[in-house]
């Protein structure tokens, strides 16, 4: 029974206790990541999420560093630009024996520099004495390892668990593993480059140390995951070496972005590493896993959002989230995955509670915007790159992808795409899935088949861009077909979708075609979409920036004149920055600029204010207060990969960029900056492969300027003002 099945979300992300700390250091490589305090620390403390995870599983639950049975000094922490090497600083405290000082604190320094790769944590530990006498001291490390699935770390309770197996080793190397009830034994090593003096009940290794004046002393150790196959130890600077070449490649083909606002190059760097750091290796190509650290694994919504944000910088990313979810896609009925022919897929887990059922989402198709999202990226690509034998590859996938809108997604014939709740997983299948996220005006949930108000502009643009596609394959019937079928979804939306009282539109319709009157930030999504009618275009952007919806940060998902409003909630007043992204894209789309001006400005200036410059998830929805940062929210994923790409799909927005590749032309519509930027540099911009630009963009008191600093003879770039 799940602890928390009164809040009608059985997978609620329990939260009983605050952060302690907030400062937190995160590291991943593909199916491996750690979540560790700022001395570099595992501890089971706060929320309890802090541990070295890998495939869905927490391998190492606790770790920690002592000087002599205490902890020793904080002086610093962080992690290097490309997030890839940690770094720790710390120093010894007082040691004293008997009312007498052995050690005077601050003598020693402990470096600590780790990062993880390919399955494996990798720590290198220098100790140097700065004193001028010997300094004898005892480093003393504790492991332990509870092989938690993701899902037990964010509360749910098991009814049986496999077996812990004791401690196996010599001194060199400790081994602690599980036998899991789905036959799979997983392990982990910790191997050390010197023997312990002292290896303590299988989980603490005891190194004595004396250090001459000025003498440095290192050691080296690995923590090695093993998930039903064993795997070789690797040495540090040969996974550091890998890491960093991996890096260069990824950077190889990206468009180099410079501002005049060195806090906003900051704010975009780091979300270009996060992005960096969260594409992940899978049997179907890279893809860029949901967040750190509930959702780190694949989801369909945020893996083709990011891609829709990235593809002016980083095209390939969506070509990689296209072949996967392509392979992934339903091609039959599973009623407990929610799977249907040609859907495609929500989220895919690992770990023993997916192999056994526990959970559905081991191949859980429950989301009822993942296909035509699927669509909207299959034709933005082909836009991008002209990559049309590519498109040809997938066209299979394109075609189950249309069709199953057409006869799974629009349940009642009605032409809206819907979904009922589903009482194996999730009840909302929306962007917006938790358990309260969709009801009425009165606060009561609506009953399904249920229309959301985002999802037919994501089924109207889908339409038109698999016409786009069908026309470029010859295929002239079905691209008209799908062109029509648009035109009468638009006329649809805005008959049923549209309330002039509210002044803009509804949330969602129920079975019985009821509106669920409610301000939401949903709307926002109609606009990037270009649902919207163009004379409610700025209505909508007029109620998403007024005071009750806008909270000085941002857009709230929800107005605070609305019963359920609560800007603690997850959905139901937060701020999370892809919607707004999407909503800021949406405003440029329509010429809005004033009201997209807001909301970047909003967006980036919270982005100041957090942990590296780094944006959550979400944050709370409080109303911002002069002098004070947002308000955290206490289960926020961070990073988060949609909300890395928030500041990237503004960007785009601001400078009104399209891609022509066949044509060989960039087109620039309607260019703005925002008042913190006075101009933008963009360097290796690649309007088709092997056809790099750098351009300089400029603002002026009425206009924005462009500077064609070096193109290719061939290449043509039209600026409209």
């Amino acid at each position: 029974m799940h602890e928390v099945s009164r809040f009608k979300d059985k997978f609620y992300i329990v939260a009983t206790s605050s952060i302690l700390d907030p400062h937190r250091l995160i590291i991943k490589h593909d199916e491996t990541f750690g979540v560790f305090s700022r001395f570099g620390d595992i501890l089971p403390f706060g929320k309890g999420e802090q541990g070295l995870y890998h495939e869905g599983t927490r391998f190492l639950s606790r770790y920690l560093l002592e000087v002599n049975g205490t902890r020793p000094l904080f002086l610093s922490s962080n992690v290097d630009e490309d997030d890839i090497l940690l770094t720790v600083d710390l120093s010894n405290p007082d040691l004293c024996e008997r009312g007498r000082c052995l050690l005077k604190r601050g003598t020693v320094h402990i470096m600590r520099s780790r990062l993880v790769f390919e399955g494996h944590l990798l720590e290198y530990i220098r100790l140097r004495n700065f004193g001028s006498d010997t300094a004898g001291l005892r480093i003393e490390l504790e492991f332990d390892a509870d092989f938690a699935d993701i899902f037990e770390v964010r509360g749910l309770k098991r009814r049986r668990r496999g077996r812990l197996l004791p401690p196996e080793g010599e001194k060199e190397e400790i081994r602690l593993g599980y036998e899991g009830i789905d036959g799979v034994v997983r392990s982990m090593s910790v191997k050390f480059s010197d023997a312990p003096d002292e290896v303590k009940s299988g989980r603490r290794a005891v190194f004595t140390k004396n250090l001459k004046a000025g003498q440095t002393d290192v050691l080296f150790l690995t923590v090695t995951c093993s998930a039903g196959r064993l795997r070789r130890p690797m040495a540090f600077k040969q996974a550091e070496s890998k890491a960093r070449k991996r890096a260069l490649d990824f950077m190889e083909d990206v468009c180099e972005i410079h501002t005049s606002n060195e806090l906003f190059n900051g704010s975009i760097k780091k979300a270009v590493s996060d992005i960096m750091m969260m594409l992940t290796r899978t049997p179907h190509g890279e893809y860029p896993y949901g967040g750190i650290p509930w959702y780190a694994a694949p989801f369909g919504r945020d893996g083709i959002i990011t891609a829709l944000q990235c593809l002016w910088i980083k095209p390939g990313i969506a070509r990689g989230v296209l072949k996967f979810l392509a392979e992934t896609q339903s091609r039959g009925f599973d009623g407990r995955r929610a799977a249907e022919p040609g859907k495609i897929v929500h989220e895919s887990r690992k770990g023993e509670m997916a192999a056994l059922g526990e959970i559905p989402f081991g191949l859980y198709y429950g989301s009822v915007d993942s296909t035509p999202l699927f669509l909207m990226l299959s034709g933005a690509y082909l836009k991008r790159t002209g990559d049309l034998e590519f498109i040809k590859e997938i066209w299979d996938s394109i075609e189950l992808a249309v069709l199953w809108m057409e006869n799974y997604g629009d349940i009642d014939g009605d032409g809206f795409l819907e979904y009922v709740p589903h009482k194996a997983g999730l009840r909302n299948q929306g962007w917006k899935d938790s358990g309260d996220s969709v009801f009425h005006k009165d606060g009561s949930f609506p009953e399904g088949p249920i229309a959301l108000c985002e999802v037919q502009g994501y089924a109207y643009a889908a339409k038109r861009e698999a016409a786009d596609i069908a026309e470029a394959l010859g295929e002239k019937g079905l691209a008209k077909r799908l062109q029509a079928e648009a035109d009468r979804l638009r006329e649809e939306f805005d008959r049923f979708f549209w309330d002039a009282a509210l002044g803009t539109y509804v949330l969602a319709l129920d079975g019985d075609k009821r509106p669920c009157r409610v301000r939401a930030s949903n709307a926002g999504h109609a606009l990037y979409t270009s649902i919207a009618r163009p004379e409610k275009a700025r209505m909508v952007a007029d109620i998403l920036t007024s005071d009750p919806m806008f909270s000085g940060w941002g857009i709230r998902t929800l107005c605070d004149k609305e019963l359920p409003y609560n800007p603690i909630s997850y959905h139901n007043g937060s701020v999370w920055p892809h919607d707004n992204a999407i909503a800021a894209a949406g405003f440029s789309r329509y010429l809005l600029k004033e009201h997209f001006k807001k909301v970047f400005t909003g967006i980036f200036e919270a982005s100041l204010f957090m942990e590296f410059q780094r944006l959550p998830e979400l944050f709370c929805g409080f109303h911002r207060r002069r002098g004070q940062p947002p308000t955290l929210y206490p289960v926020a994923c961070v990073p988060q990969i949609w909300a890395s790409g928030s500041l990237l799909l503004m960007l785009r927005a601001s400078l009104g960029m399209e891609f022509d590749p066949a044509a060989l032309k960039l087109t620039l519509k309607k260019p703005v900056l925002p008042e913190f930027l006075d101009w933008v540099q963009l360097r290796g911009l690649l309007v088709a492969p092997g056809k790099p630009v750098d351009l300089n963009i400029r603002r002026h008191k009425e206009s924005v300027s462009v500077e064609v600093e070096k193109r290719p003879p061939d290449v043509s770039i039209m600026v409209y003002k």
